[in-house]
């Protein structure tokens, strides 16, 4: 699996998670529960992963949406 995006910002996850889904793009959420350890205050991003044969296309969605991938 490869990166697609990293934020603070569940919405910003959230948003691009329907975007991908939308598009049959399968994806996962890493990091989720490390709110438990930080104190739910929102300095660790979460990290939005998919397949490395889906990468390409799931970053021309991002940016048609755009969604910063910050690359």
């Amino acid at each position: 699996m490869k990166e697609l995006l990293r934020s603070t910002d569940p919405t910003i996850i959230a948003y691009a998670k329907a975007l991908l889904e939308g598009e049959d793009i399968g994806c996962f959420e890493m990091d989720v529960h490390m709110s438990v350890l930080e104190g739910s205050i929102g300095i660790l991003p979460r990290r939005l992963m998919v397949i490395e044969r889906d990468l390409v296309h799931a970053e021309r969605v991002m940016r048609d949406n755009e969604i910063d991938l910050g690359k």
